[in-house]
């Protein structure tokens, strides 16, 4: 697998905003089963080994889950502030539940969840997203801390497979803006639009 072309802007994006924690934020909008987009913001955990797919996590008791399940195309919009950037991904989406029967999958998902932090796993035991809180239910916001080798069965490991990447870069007069597509036999190809 080679890597496409606009992993290296990725990569420089990335090292030119290291020092801001929250440039690995970026914004999701999926579509709801009645047609209606939902957004909300999630954190780039890498890459996934010897792919060009883009690593996310979430819990598979989200509404996010069911439209992805429903409809995997989605895009991702992630801005990079001290380099002035922006990349649009489009592409479809990959949920990597604990039912899943590929085991190169079922082993990024479980990799995934060891790299990460005690107080990004503890979310994994909260009570069910989305659903009515109650004052009583404080105490199961305070659960023990999981098993940090064996994911819990709602994690999932979720997966963004780029079919289209628009970048454009802030900065000069006029900016700049490349375009990237994959085309049916998976190769990449570049234009430089206007911006």
């Amino acid at each position: 697998m080679s890597l496409a072309p606009w992993r290296s802007a990725i990569a420089h994006a990335l090292h030119q905003n290291r020092s801001l924690a929250y440039a690995r934020y970026l914004q999701l909008a999926t579509v709801r089963a009645n047609g209606i987009p939902a957004n909300r913001t999630i954190v780039f955990r890498g890459f996934l080994t010897d792919t060009n797919q883009l690593k996310f996590i979430t819990d598979s008791r989200s509404e996010k889950a069911e439209q992805i399940q429903q409809q995997p195309w989605a895009e991702v919009c992630w801005y990079f502030p001290n380099s002035r950037e922006q990349f649009r991904i489009t592409g479809s989406l990959t949920l990597v539940a604990s039912d899943n029967s590929q085991p190169e999958l079922a082993s990024a998902r479980i990799s995934t969840w060891r790299e990460l932090s005690d107080a990004a796993r503890i979310q994994f035991a909260w009570p069910h997203p989305s659903k009515a809180r109650h004052k009583d239910e404080q105490a199961a916001f305070s659960p023990p801390p999981p098993d940090p080798s064996q994911p819990l069965p709602n994690f999932c490991l979720l997966l963004l497979d780029p079919t289209q990447v628009d970048h454009l870069k802030l900065r000069g007069e006029p900016q700049n803006r490349w375009l990237y597509h994959r085309n049916e036999h998976q190769e990449w190809s570049i234009e430089e639009i206007n911006p």
